[in-house]
């Protein structure tokens, strides 16, 4: 046995142990990951930060993390959410490192300490950020999605700096490399999107029969693209977000999605296992005041400033606090910048330490934050007005008062096939996407544009006057929140609800908190089919049934 496949698995054991646990717990699993790593530094097994084997799959796995994001950003969410992720991003940015410099001069580190510190603190994590966003399943909310938008500003704007940093020799800067990487930055992009437009939709769709091909194929699209912009001098991580982008408008990416999920699932492990273990071998000896004021700084100071520079922009509150709490952590880029820093002389260990420190604990603490985002919500709520202004531009669906029979939460595939079959003059449809938002718009639907998380909502949309109340959300922490909330009404005996289960597991959760109906769409779909065979021996029916499939994929294919 080699001994990196030995180390490997005893990492995969320990995780999986710390998994197990962390599930009975009802912890985040990110936080079993980092305490793997933890552990195999205190018990000393081996150093993974001089492993090969493990940096490489740490790569890989935030190449396969940044992949996966490209996929679900196509363009029209570009354009809905650009201007507010460019601004929000270069602001929080630039206020954070002003105030971040000057807490650490104030802690006497010299200048140039001090700008390494302040930078440090502006660059938030959009691994973690899209992990959590995925596991909550708010990748396509509108919160979500501008979230995604400035961290991809800030990363973009941490590369230009650690190339710049890398240019620096002695006392010499070269600007000129940094100019000529930015040109070389927007030529890929403009490339990835022209592929995306003309190109790969019609070799996915030739290809598209073959599951095992379009996976091999996708594989083969992202580490040729990962291995071009190395040749063009960025990561393989960027090269995995625009192999991804590429792909974002094929009518396969919720196929290629799927599949490469799981390859994520297991290289992402190694990225935090090795985070976890480089805090064992840090020196935080006489810095401990300073760590726990900078890790308040990001995590309170950081949402703050997303807060003001969003409520200005005149985004509801509840938006704004969301967006904030994906910047309450420190990044990779972060740890990357501080061991440059130390490569070239310009910071000693101890700070180095401290902002290793920094991010282990700012990514646990924000971790927790972020999971349990809507109860810290709920309580902050009238603190939160404050950063609400009285003219709201986020959404003009608020001014209105709906009175609707039957409800509708959630528009994707399973929503549109429920929508479809109803009167539209009797339906009021709640979602949180705002591409989805601004088709309900165009073909005349009455909609609600938010997260039935927030109270605000649930009053605009006036559950008490709906007869039937269906909600599509696989989220199963959000429907036990709407199945108490619509327990609580006072004619709540008249009022019928049906409600996503993802496995039988929790369909008897919903049952016993009272639902009259759990939708488990598998069971569901095959009563219909059942019954549409028992009425009709003669087996006609399966014409009508797919005509009446063919028609609803042209809508859905051809956005509504």
């Amino acid at each position: 046995m080699s001994t990196g496949f030995f180390e490997l698995a005893i990492v995969i054991l320990i995780a999986a142990g710390l998994g197990i646990i962390s599930r009975q717990l009802k912890q985040p699993i990110i936080l079993a990951y980092i305490f793997t790593g933890i552990i195999i530094g205190i018990f000393g097994f081996f150093h993974l930060d001089n492993k090969e084997l493990f940096k490489t799959f740490s790569e890989l796995g935030i190449m396969f993390l940044l992949f996966l994001v490209g996929l679900e950003i196509n363009y029209s969410s570009l354009r809905l959410v650009g201007k507010i992720s460019l601004i929000a991003g270069i602001g929080q940015i630039i206020f954070t490192a002003l105030i971040g410099f000057f807490i650490a001069t104030f802690f006497n580190f010299n200048y140039i300490q001090s700008a390494y510190i302040a930078i440090a603190l502006t660059f938030s994590s959009t691994i973690i950020i899209v992990k959590l966003l995925s596991e909550k399943k708010d990748i396509n909310s509108l919160y979500g999605k501008i979230s995604i938008g400035f961290l991809l500003v800030q990363d973009f704007a941490a590369i230009l700096l650690l190339i710049f940093l890398a240019g620096i020799g002695g006392e010499k800067i070269v600007l000129s490399g940094a100019v000529f990487t930015i040109m070389k930055g927007v030529a890929l992009f403009v490339a990835m999107l022209y592929l995306g437009r003309k190109i790969l939709p019609l070799i996915f769709n030739k290809i598209a029969s073959s599951q095992e091909l379009l996976f091999l194929t996708s594989l083969a699209w992202c580490f040729g693209i990962a291995t071009l912009t190395t040749k063009f001098g960025f990561s393989i991580e960027i090269g995995g977000f625009l192999a991804g982008l590429a792909l974002a408008n094929s009518s396969e990416h919720f196929q290629i999605s799927a599949k490469i999920k799981s390859l994520r699932d297991f290289f992402i492990l190694i990225f935090f296992v090795i985070l976890g273990s480089s805090l064992i071998f840090s020196n935080l000896s006489g810095i401990t005041v300073q760590i726990i004021v900078f890790s308040l700084f990001v995590l309170i100071g950081n949402p703050l400033i997303v807060l003001i520079i969003m409520g200005i922009m005149g985004y509801r509150k509840r938006t704004s606090f969301m967006c904030g709490l994906t910047v309450a952590q420190i990044s990779e880029f972060s740890l990357i910048l501080a061991a440059l820093g130390f490569k070239l002389g310009h910071l000693n260990e101890k700070v180095v330490s401290l902002i290793t420190a920094v991010g282990i604990i700012t990514i646990i603490l924000s971790t927790y934050m972020i999971i349990h985002a809507n109860k810290i919500f709920k309580r902050l709520s009238g603190f939160l007005s404050l950063f609400e202004r009285k003219n709201i531009k986020e959404n003009d669906s608020l001014i209105k008062q709906f009175k609707k029979p039957v409800i509708l939460i959630g528009f994707h595939r399973l929503g549109q096939s429920i929508a479809f079959h109803l009167p539209k003059d009797d339906l009021l449809i709640i979602d949180f996407d705002p591409e989805i938002i601004s088709q309900l718009r165009k073909h005349g639907f009455d909609y609600v544009f938010g997260d039935i998380g927030d109270a605000e909502i649930f009053e605009r949309a006036n559950f008490n006057e709906a007869r039937l109340i269906i909600s599509t959300s696989p989220d199963f922490e959000d429907n036990l929140t709407l199945l108490s909330e619509l327990n609580s009404l006072k004619n709540r005996n008249k009022i019928k609800v049906i409600i996503r289960a993802q496995d039988e597991k929790e369909a008897e959760i919903l049952y016993e908190q009272g639902v009259d109906y759990a939708l488990l769409p598998h069971f569901t779909s095959g009563q219909y089919l059942g019954r549409s065979i028992a009425i009709d021996p003669t087996l006609q029916i399966l014409e009508q049934l797919k005509n009446k499939d063919l028609e609803m994929m042209a809508r859905i294919n051809h956005k509504i």
